[in-house]
């Protein structure tokens, strides 16, 4: 099956201090550099949701897709973006694999995962999980339901994942924990540091 990677880097990182979480270094390389490596080889193609100026990112040579509804409605208006991206540019894709671009140890088996829980459960979308937590913005989304998700944002207000996949059949898909969680994300300053230290641990 065909799939988009959706790069999620829209957020407002106010943990971090600001600015943009991804392009921040573990380890001598960027977090988004080193997502985009691990999910390149797993999609038919990649595209990155970010706000503001896109050519902060030129050096990905990546399309950039802003958020379609206004006021940093959070990741699931990220995910409607590139639910639409793939609709207009990517129409053999059905579906959308979002990633977080501040979890630098994504899985290299990510995608084939997530489409095998679908799958297995007859569901219609799935989330990551890893030590019996979800990670909701680490999914597989079908493109089919990107009007439901728009109407979601746009007329009910709805900003959390959790509360607009409860509608839906979801695949809650685990992997398993070595000597690092493969969804570590690095939200804090100290979070790059313990980042760099697990480098060392792959």
């Amino acid at each position: 099956m065909n799939t988009v990677g959706l790069l999620l880097a829209g957020g407002l990182a106010r943990r971090m201090g600001g600015g943009d979480k991804s392009l921040r270094l573990v380890g001598g390389q960027t977090m988004l550099r080193r997502v985009i490596e691990t999910l390149r080889p797993q999609v038919a193609a990649l595209v990155l949701n970010a706000n503001g100026d896109p050519a902060r990112f030129a050096e990905f040579g990546l399309p950039v897709v802003a958020d379609g509804i206004g006021g940093f409605a959070g990741p699931l208006a990220g995910i409607l973006a590139g639910l639409d991206w793939a609709a207009a540019n990517r129409p053999d894709c059905a579906m959308v694999a979002s990633v977080a671009t501040d979890a630098p140890f994504l899985p290299g088996d990510l995608v084939a995962r997530l489409a095998a829980g679908i799958e297995h459960e007859g569901a219609d979308l799935a989330c990551a999980a890893s030590n019996g937590q979800p990670h909701p913005v680490i999914g597989l989304w079908p493109v089919r339901l990107r009007e439901d998700l728009r109407q979601a944002l746009a007329d009910e207000g709805i900003r959390k994942v959790d509360v607009w996949t409860a509608r839906y059949k979801l695949a809650t898909v685990e992997f398993p924990v070595g000597r690092i969680d493969p969804f570590f994300n690095a939200n804090r300053p100290e979070d790059l540091e313990t980042a760099a230290a697990l480098l060392g641990n792959i």
